[in-house]
């Protein structure tokens, strides 16, 4: 696997310097994100104090419009790589993979330090290092609800278990020089059948400690209200799989394991059969039944090369691709392309799953294909059958009042999330100066009565990962890439003499998602004539260098196609010299 690291710049822009080991007034403790501060996904930070480092959370971001191609990106571990001898500890919160995806391909260059998480999450982490046979063996020491650790000479971890989408999650204290830092990770607030909310006395334990600064959790701070109860989702998926006449199918992330249960256990009340599709969906199920997380009888699943021999309602499939993924088996069942799924005018269509921001575009393609196939199409938007795994407005207010933090950092979200809960912070108390906005890379100084935000970074620029490489996906790169799907290309092959540059026969002209040459014949004799002159002004006193002809016909041609279309598309040249 290649392991070069090179890193794509932010906008972000600060002085850079090393994170200095003490101030003049001794040594102090240093909070330094390096994702998730603006952006979901990614979510990595760290605490470092004199010679020992604390990292929480080491996540994936899946890829944006701006980086196409790419297949996700990685937290940038610079500095943690050159002081990996510091590095004691990495927490891991829970098992989705904005927190834990990372893991194989930072593990080694940050010392291979010991992972403390809990036995779900272990699972998980340990399966999907079983493909990269080259890492290290990881090392891990397992927690539990009210494990209190201690992690160095300096640091200790108490952790708490919070209500999530995956079972497992923990929060956690950790404790430091400067005070107690309170990660509640992703967390919501799950409510009873008589609607009453579940969890809040641990984290009013949790306040009774006394808290420093509590980083919380941004992703729907902008939603109003509270969290929808998973029991309402179980009983509206039930009443929908109920009344239909064929198969359902159901989509999902494949980390959603309540979820997952649940439907299983649907299926065991009302008779019917599941099937599962997609290696992660399997692979996660598998693992939280060995560890007794989803119960079920015999002969609820059966294997998709036996869904014949079942009546089509009797059949519920689950498949993670509900973001319009598109090498997703959900994508390719919508296609026509799936094996042993078709989509039949009887079907059932549930999307048990929020749209992640920037895949609307992809999400609603998959909506209108599947809508004008299937019986019936359901989102959360029309009934309630998700329910997010990250605390609204409301909830968010609460946990701020019972852990009665000194400071307020906003994690996980874009700009406008985090300043939106600053906002929440500042209605229930916590003074304005108090609620810190952080950007990745930024280093803030805590004392045991301050949280300092400094002008100093360490490098967070965007690390990508694509195929089996690992950075070596520079900005020029995405450059060129983005230049292409957006302009398209032109290829020119000319046959020229070797000794005097002269076109020794028509050039051929290829046009890639610029114009359709067979529709533009003026524009394309227009090109031929213009690389003709450029090639007779050519010297001829001495043999004509390759690179510099090319130069001439992409500055030229280049030129010309902008005067003729207002359209730059990429210009390649390609020189056979006889």
């Amino acid at each position: 696997m290649m392991t070069r690291t090179t890193t794509t710049r932010r906008t972000v822009t600060r002085r850079k310097t090393a994170v200095a080991a003490e101030t003049a007034t001794g040594p102090v403790l240093k909070c330094i994100p390096l994702g998730g501060f603006g952006e979901i996904g990614r979510n990595m930070m760290f605490f470092e104090y004199e010679d020992e480092i604390i990292i929480i959370d080491a996540g994936i971001q899946f890829p944006q419009d701006e980086t196409p191609g790419v297949d996700f990106i990685i937290p940038n571990v610079s500095y943690l790589e050159q002081n990996k001898k510091k590095v004691k500890a990495l927490i891991l919160t829970h098992g989705h993979y904005d927190h834990i995806g990372a893991v194989p391909y930072i593990i080694e260059k940050i010392g291979n330090p010991i992972i403390y998480t809990t036995i779900l999450t272990k699972e998980f982490v340990a399966k999907r290092q079983m493909e990269f046979p080259n890492s290290p063996k990881l090392q891990f020491q397992v927690v539990k609800n009210h494990d209190i650790v201690q992690l160095s000479k300096y640091f200790s971890a108490e952790f708490f278990g919070v209500a999530h989408t995956i079972p497992d999650t923990t929060g956690i204290i950790l404790k430091t020089p400067a005070g107690n830092m309170v990660t509640c990770a992703d967390f919501r607030i799950d409510y009873d059948n008589s609607n009453s909310p579940l969890g809040l006395a641990e984290f009013e334990r949790v306040g009774k400690i006394g808290i420093h600064t509590l980083f919380l959790d941004s992703t729907n701070a902008e939603e109003s209200g509270r969290s929808l109860s998973e029991r309402v989702v179980e009983k509206n998926l039930e009443e929908l799989i109920k009344v239909a006449n064929g198969r359902v199918i159901i989509s999902m992330f494949a980390s959603m394991i309540t979820r997952i249960a649940e439907v299983i256990n649907i299926a065991e009340r009302l008779g019917k059969k599941v099937v599962i599709l997609g290696r992660s969906m399997k692979d996660n199920y598998q693992i939280c039944k060995n560890l007794g997380y989803i119960k079920h009888g015999k002969d609820v699943l059966v294997a998709v090369e036996e869904i014949h021999k079942y009546q089509d309602n009797k059949i519920i499939i689950l498949t993670p691709g509900a973001q319009g993924q598109s090498n997703s088996g959900f994508m390719r069942i919508a296609n026509g392309e799936h094996k042993h799924i078709h989509i039949k005018n009887t079907d059932t269509i549930m999307f048990s799953a929020s749209v992640i921001p920037g895949n609307e575009r992809s999400v609603q393609f998959l909506k209108d294909n599947l809508a004008r196939q299937a019986g019936k199409v359901y989102t959360s938007n029309l009934i309630d059958i998700h329910a997010s795994g990250h605390a609204p407005a409301e909830e968010l207010k609460q946990v701020i009042s019972l852990i009665k933090p000194k400071f307020l950092v906003p994690i996980h979200g874009h700009y406008f999330m985090r300043a939106i809960n600053a906002e929440h912070g500042q209605d229930v108390g916590i003074p304005k100066e108090n609620t810190i906005l952080l950007e990745n890379g930024q280093i803030s100084e805590v004392t045991e009565n301050n949280f300092k935000p400094t002008d100093k970074t360490v490098e967070s620029y965007y690390v990508m990962v694509d195929g089996l490489g690992v950075g070596d996906v520079q900005e020029v790169v995405l450059r060129d890439r983005l230049m292409l799907s957006q302009e398209g290309m032109v290829v020119i092959i000319a046959v020229i003499s070797q000794s005097s540059g002269r076109l020794l026969k028509n050039p051929d002209i290829i046009s890639r998602g610029f114009i359709y040459l067979k529709e533009n014949r003026d524009l394309l004799n227009d090109i031929r004539d213009k690389l003709r002159n450029v090639l007779v002004r050519l010297p001829r006193h001495n043999a004509p260098e390759p690179e510099y002809i090319k130069s001439l016909i992409r500055d030229q041609i280049g030129q010309l196609l902008y005067n003729k279309t207002k359209r730059r598309p990429m210009v390649l040249p390609v020189l056979i010299e006889v």
